[in-house]
Parts: C-alpha cells; structure tokens; sequence
C-alpha cells in the first residue's frame, strides 16, 4: 500500500462520527466556515493536494492551502491574516526527531516548530490559532475546534 494511501486512511479515521463525538464534536454542529482560512506548512506536496480536497468539505468549506518550502510559507503569512496555522504531521514528526523540516531555506536552515512558530506570530499576531499533530486522525477534531 501506498504511503500517501496509508495517511490519507489514518485523516479518514479522524472522520468517524463517533470518533469526532469521543473528541467532542458533533459532526452534525460542523459550521460554515467558508469565511475562515487555514495554512498548511507540510512537507509533501501531492499530501497537501489530497489532504486539501478531503478537509475541505469535511471542515465546513474553509479556504486552506498548502506549502512545502519556507519561500512559499513566508509569502502566504505576509499575504492575509489566516484563521488558523497548520503544521502537518510530518512536519512534526521531523521536528519531533530533531531533524531538519524539508523545504528549508539557507535563512530558516535548521529551524524547528518553536522558530517556525515564532515567526507566524510575528505575521499573524500572538492570538493566532497554531495546529500541529503528528497523529494524522487528530486533523479532523484539530481543526474543526480551531475553526470553531
């Protein structure tokens, strides 16, 4: 099996009513939060494609998008306020082991969340929602709570 197919099964976990209610969440209660937006900074661009295309309809039709190099995250924290900052769980798991986030520039070059975090406050002030997990069924009730 794929690996992308395995993560992508492990978010669909995350969609399980009762798991949401064990968490909760009423899927049913899940609002219109088409007026809100969310930040991905993930390391694999096809998963931030597939992820995408499932959380959008999932968490009430935010507007999310998704980057895998640090040019493209600091373009989109200078570009608009966002409602929530998201740091993909293999991010995560990089920065969990000490290793270095792929998609690094020379000017961000061995950051870890906490430097990755210190910038997006700087852009997005200190109230801004910051998500991170590297447990892929807590994306879903993550989120959801972050947007709500």
């Amino acid at each position: 099996m794929d690996i992308r197919n395995r993560l992508l099964g492990l978010i669909r976990v995350g969609l399980d009513s009762s798991f949401l209610l064990s968490n909760g969440i009423d899927p049913k209660q899940i609002s219109d939060n088409s007026n809100k937006s969310i930040l991905i900074r993930g390391c694999d661009p096809e998963m931030g494609r597939l992820a995408i295309e499932l959380l959008t309809p999932v968490l009430g039709n935010p507007e999310i998008v998704a980057v895998t190099n640090d040019d493209e995250f600091i373009i989109e924290l200078k570009k608009k306020k966002w409602s929530v900052m998201f740091f993909a769980p293999g991010a995560c798991r990089f920065n969990s082991t000490n290793s270095p986030i792929p998609g690094s520039r020379p000017h961000t070059d061995g950051w870890g969340l906490t430097e990755y975090k210190a910038l997006v406050k700087r852009h997005q002030g200190k109230y801004i929602k910051i998500v991170e997990t590297t447990d892929e069924t807590e994306i879903i009730h993550l989120l959801i709570k972050a947007l709500s």
